[in-house]
C-alpha cells in the first residue's frame, strides 16, 4: 500500500512522485486557444482554391494540432526524450505512407475519364 504526500495543492502517490507534471493553466489555455485558431484557419483555407496545396496545408495544420495535443495535454513534453523520438518517428512513417499513396494516385490521374465516376449521372 502506497502512501500519499502533499505537494502544493496536489496529492501525489509516492510510487509516481517523479512523474508529476503540473502544467500551469496559462499554458493549457494558450494551447487550447492555439488549437481553436488553427481550426478556424483550417476552415478558412477550404474557402480558398490553392489547387493541390489545399490538402498539404490541411495535413500540415492537422499535424501541428495533433502535436500540440500530444505534447501538452498528454504531457509528452515533460516525458522521457525516447518517447518523443518514438512519436516523431511514427509521424514520419505516417507522412511517408500518405506521401506514397498520393504519389500513386497522381500516377493514375491521366488515365481517368473526365466526368466519369461510378454511380455518377451522365449529362
Amino acid at each position: 500500500m502506497s502512501t500519499t504526500r502533499e505537494h502544493p495543492g496536489v496529492a501525489v502517490m509516492d510510487a509516481h512522485a517523479e512523474h508529476v507534471h503540473v502544467v500551469p493553466f496559462k499554458v493549457l489555455a494558450a494551447v487550447f486557444t492555439t488549437l481553436l485558431v488553427l481550426t478556424v484557419v483550417t476552415v478558412a483555407v477550404t474557402k480558398v482554391d490553392l489547387g493541390n496545396f489545399n490538402l498539404w496545408i490541411a495535413m500540415a495544420i492537422a499535424t501541428v494540432k495533433a502535436s500540440l495535443v500530444v505534447l501538452y495535454f498528454m504531457h509528452m513534453r515533460y516525458d522521457r526524450p525516447f518517447h518523443a523520438m518514438v512519436f516523431i518517428t511514427a509521424l514520419l512513417v505516417v507522412a511517408l505512407f500518405i506521401g506514397i499513396a498520393l504519389i500513386d494516385t497522381g500516377a493514375y490521374q491521366p488515365e481517368l475519364i473526365p466526368g466519369y465516376a461510378p454511380g455518377m449521372k451522365q449529362p
